[in-house]
């Protein structure tokens, strides 16, 4: 391992300039000193972000920052910052990777809120496994959540694994909170076995807005025949509502069969009053773009 470093950085050291690695250097240097101000600090950690990296001691001290609870949370922040950006360039940073990750892991419980959350995020965008066990964890024993449900279902989005459908369902019957609930239905879009609580949830007049917007959008991925068919029947109800009419234009337009749908006669008449009554313009004419489709 020492060896491929090694290698891998006198490779990096040819293609850069004495004066770049020089900028690096003092870049670095900047950064660990505790005498210059937090601001000194964050601008000289943005300054090369991968320039600096020129050797393990660099690197070494820019994560020792990161890890350091004791540290100002904004030099922490920039600390983090620069090493992500690092993490861009694949080849380079390959070989620091390994002390990168297993840095972040120490430090996902962090007593800082913003630093926990950005850090959870870069473990899931890595499929980590440790961090998605943390975030479950959490969903199941909000006193031991690390961030709030509603990002935490955000996170587990990146990796999702059956676990996670389960834990979502089980929120969706008795959610801590609006954001939450949404969030959990957004995760189960994926879920091929949660159609038909998508179903039930479009066909609710008594439900948000959003929730129906959102299970018309987890249908067509899941099953976009049955969107078809419950589209439909929502254009031939009078009393639903125009945005809800509008999406399910949408899909039957994407979607239908046009030999059928010129010749559905109750559709088509319900369309042509949407196009002609209360509605907004915006569905007015999603209404005709439908009939001069439909009616030719």
């Amino acid at each position: 391992m020492a060896t491929k470093r090694k290698t891998a950085k006198r490779s990096k050291s040819a293609k850069r300039s004495p004066s770049l690695k020089a900028f690096a250097r003092r870049a670095v240097s900047i950064a660990i000193n505790e005498r210059n101000t937090a601001k000194q600090r964050v601008a000289a950690l943005a300054a090369a972000p991968l320039a600096a990296f020129e050797n393990d001691k660099d690197l070494a001290a820019v994560l020792n920052i990161l890890r350091n609870k004791d540290e100002p949370i904004s030099v922490r922040l920039g600390a983090l910052e620069s090493l992500q950006a690092a993490s861009f360039s694949v080849d380079t940073f390959a070989p620091y990777r390994g002390d990168y990750l297993a840095t972040l892991r120490k430090i996902v419980d962090d007593p800082d809120p913003e630093l926990r959350q950005r850090v959870l995020g870069l473990l899931m965008r890595e499929h980590d496994g440790s961090a998605q066990e943390k975030l479950l964890e959490g969903l199941k024993n909000p006193g031991k959540a690390l961030v709030p449900p509603e990002k935490a279902l955000q996170l587990l989005s990146y990796d999702v694994h059956a676990e996670a459908y389960s834990v979502a369902r089980d929120i969706i019957k008795k959610p801590p909170n609006d954001d939450a609930r949404r969030e959990a239905l957004r995760l189960l879009a994926a879920d091929p076995s949660s159609a038909p609580l998508f179903e039930k949830l479009l066909r609710d007049k008594n439900e948000l807005r959003e929730i129906r917007q959102i299970s018309a959008s987890a249908l067509n991925a899941l099953k976009p025949d049955r969107l078809k068919e419950h589209a439909r029947e929502i254009l031939l109800d009078k009393s639903d509502y125009d945005d809800i009419k509008a999406t399910s234009l949408t899909a039957l337009e994407q979607f239908g069969d046009d030999a059928a749908l010129g010749k559905d006669k109750a559709l088509l008449k319900s369309v042509d009053r949407l196009s002609t009554g209360q509605a907004t313009a915006k569905y007015k004419q999603s209404a005709k773009r439908f009939l001069s489709k439909f009616t030719k």
